[in-house]
């Protein structure tokens, strides 16, 4: 029998249905992926929570250890790490949560495996955009504190930032220089599709971070705003 030698990226896949997660299993690595695996939802987070991956992939329904309770963890301990849910047709309102609680992309069972490939794919494809762990950031006239959320200024003054608003000045920070669109925004900090929805979200969020960095909306020198592109962080 010939070995495969998989060097791919790293999955992990919490799914407690046998033949799910066979099928699963065999198809990532077939296609070069190196798998972990968990059946159980307990035993799912410590591997989720403990060891080293590129991509989760989570059931929903799972025994001992909730999958919604999985995600929620896992968020608050890697914000970045990428996850696809896996959830069964029809609960719409668990594919709803899960986006809401972080979650990348889903899937719905039963899926075929180009469609799992293919999202497996994307996600990792776009992970290397989202929004890293830095810790500080020194802009003009005070330090950005990403771990406490907060703005401090050189005469002792503090400001405090929404969750929205950190990862949303994060991901600017992250790509400062760049102009970045409003849909890639909403696509990678809000994780929600760009098609249909209002970016008037995205000028609300930016207009408030102006006004906490002191920076003048009038001509701002931190929150660019680039004609006919989007928003871009001024590097320094």
């Amino acid at each position: 029998m010939i070995q495969l030698m998989n060097n791919g990226p790293a999955i992990l896949a919490i799914e407690d249905d046998d033949a799910i997660r066979q099928g699963i299993v065999d198809a990532l690595e077939y296609n070069g992926y190196r798998v972990t695996e968990s059946a159980d939802g307990t035993a799912g987070l410590k591997k989720a929570i403990g060891t080293e991956y590129d991509l989760l992939l989570l059931d929903l329904a799972l025994p001992g250890t909730p999958g919604m309770e999985i995600l929620r963890a896992v968020r608050e301990a890697r914000p970045t790490q990428p996850v696809i849910i896996l959830t069964a047709k029809g609960d719409e309102s668990d594919r709803v949560a899960g986006l809401k609680n972080g979650a990348d992309d889903y899937v719905v069972k039963p899926f075929s495996i180009k469609e799992l490939i293919a999202r497996v794919q994307a996600v990792l494809r776009r992970s290397p955009e989202r929004p890293g762990d830095v810790g500080q950031v020194e802009f003009a006239g005070g330090v950005i504190d990403f771990e406490r959320r907060e703005l401090r200024f050189a005469d002792d003054e503090r400001s405090e930032l929404s969750e929205r608003e950190s990862e949303l000045l994060r991901y600017l920070v992250n790509n400062r220089g760049r102009a970045i669109s409003r849909d890639e925004l909403l696509s990678s900090v809000w994780r929600i599709s760009p098609q249909g929805v209002s970016t008037r979200t995205i000028d609300m969020h930016v207009a408030r971070l102006r006004e906490k960095l002191h920076d003048n909306s009038g001509q701002p020198q931190i929150l660019l705003t680039v004609r006919g592109k989007g928003y871009m962080f001024a590097a320094q």
